[in-house]
């Protein structure tokens, strides 16, 4: 019994460490990029277009860009990917074709980014003729973040008990009706979660933009203009040494900007669940008022 004691409470000293040290990892190197950075965040910084490669001026352009691509990547894979979700888990049993429809999900899941990037620039850039632009660095995107949006989104659904859907179709609710009204709002923190993961990597994605998006520095007028996002830009200024400032303070904004997109996110996704779980309760008592009349 002691030997158990001592072997239970060395794994949790492990669990903890592992955990602090990971997190320590993570906060120092937020807090080395903060101090860095935010000196250098003005209005000026962000509202002006840079010039000189990036010496000078602001990263106003490339906000611009950063935001272009990731809202047309996350406008097509969405529909597709929590479509494809809810395929898989209420319309479909475990057969041939839903096995390959995962397994091919979560092997595009591993591919590396510059793979996309390169697909990508073969067939939107040249067979298509998009060339670098935003429309097809959305769209190699999009590819890219599909299958973590499947996945998500799958186990968000299959997490909801099927006791639920059972209580909607005994009261005469229908297939569609079931999935809109029960299963849809309690699995949506979980679809809203794979989202936030995928913008988040849109937000970071360097290799596949690049090849796909172009790296100028000039505002977009189109989603048919090449443009360089956030990302991009951190990354040449970094690498060719052109300004450690800038490349700080993009870095800064970046991580400033996925903090609020994901802090939104999880706001309003918690008022919405609240929201639904307060209109069960009253539905709950009214229904107990009903049968005690």
């Amino acid at each position: 019994m002691k030997a158990k004691s001592f072997g239970e409470t060395c794994a949790k000293i492990f669990v903890w460490l592992a955990a602090l040290s990971v997190l320590t990892v993570i906060f120092a190197i937020i807090i080395h990029i903060l101090i860095k950075g935010l000196p250098v965040l003005s209005l000026e910084f962000l509202t002006r277009e840079p010039f000189n490669m990036g010496r000078s001026g602001g990263i106003s352009s490339a906000i611009i860009g950063t935001l272009t691509v990731t809202l047309v990547a996350v406008v097509i894979a969405i529909p597709y990917g929590v479509g494809t979700a809810f395929y898989l888990a209420e319309y479909t049993r475990d057969n041939f074709v839903t096995r390959v429809i995962r397994f091919s999900a979560e092997s595009l899941a591993g591919i590396p980014s510059i793979i996309y990037g390169l697909f990508g620039f073969i067939f939107f850039v040249i067979i298509l003729n998009f060339r670098w632009s935003i429309i097809s660095g959305g769209l190699t995107l999009a590819l890219m973040i599909l299958p973590t949006l499947i996945r998500t989104a799958e186990v968000a659904i299959q997490t909801v008990p099927y006791s639920y859907r059972e209580v909607s179709y005994s009261l005469g609710g229908t297939k569609w009706q079931t999935i809109i009204r029960i299963v849809f709002p309690c699995a949506l923190r979980g679809i809203v979660n794979g989202i936030m993961l995928s913008v988040g990597r849109c937000i970071a994605e360097t290799a596949a933009v690049l090849l796909t998006a172009g790296s100028a520095l000039h505002m977009p007028n189109s989603i048919f203009s090449p443009t360089r996002t956030m990302a991009v830009h951190f990354y040449i200024l970094a690498r060719e040494g052109i300004s450690m400032e800038n490349a700080y303070g993009t870095a800064a904004l970046l991580i400033i900007i996925i903090f609020i997109i994901n802090y939104t996110a999880n706001m309003l996704v918690n008022r919405f669940a609240g929201e639904n779980a307060a209109g069960r309760k009253n539905a709950g008592r009214t229904e107990n008022k009903n049968k005690k009349l």
